[in-house]
């Protein structure tokens, strides 16, 4: 495969709605991936397998909530009612597809079945987590650009 090949292979896959594509032949081999299908920034990985260094992305402003004024009791006894959101995997949490990029959800969004509201990556591969809940997120419970463990709570959602 030559570059003209590759250039266009590149150019097909930052124009279509798919966010990795793997081509494999006896002696060669490209991986390439976008962090969202059809974004223009797309990387490309050729044999031998080189990943780039991830650049962690800027941490948040934290943003203060009503409950944050609660005793700590009924702080707790306030959340009960919420939905969780938890990580599926172990990973680095960031709230945006990029640093240049704005964050998929804050404080007060609503989000739905299958609405992307983060990444986590997980050797050197991007996965966008999709909320299995609907509702409004009430609670941010990680920072940006931090560990996270299989099943670590990320957001807290209101379901009414």
């Amino acid at each position: 495969m030559d570059i003209r090949e590759i250039q266009n292979l590149i150019k097909f896959v930052s124009k279509s709605e798919v966010s990795e594509v793997k081509y494999k032949t006896k002696d060669f081999e490209i991986t390439i991936k976008t962090p969202l299908g059809g974004n223009e920034n797309v990387s490309y990985i050729a044999q031998p397998q080189m990943y780039p260094a991830a650049t962690p992305a800027p941490a948040p402003v934290p943003t203060p909530t009503p409950s944050a004024e609660l005793p700590a009791k009924e702080k707790a006894d306030d959340d009960s009612k919420y939905l969780t959101i938890k990580s599926p995997m172990i990973g680095t949490f960031y709230r945006k597809p990029a640093p240049d990029k704005d964050v998929f959800v804050n404080v007060g969004d609503e989000v739905s079945n299958g609405k992307v509201v983060c990444v986590i990556e997980a050797m050197k591969l991007f996965n966008q987590i999709e909320s299995e809940v609907s509702g409004k997120i009430v609670k941010i419970l990680v920072d940006d650009a931090t560990p996270v463990e299989y099943d670590q709570p990320l957001f807290l959602v209101d379901p009414s």
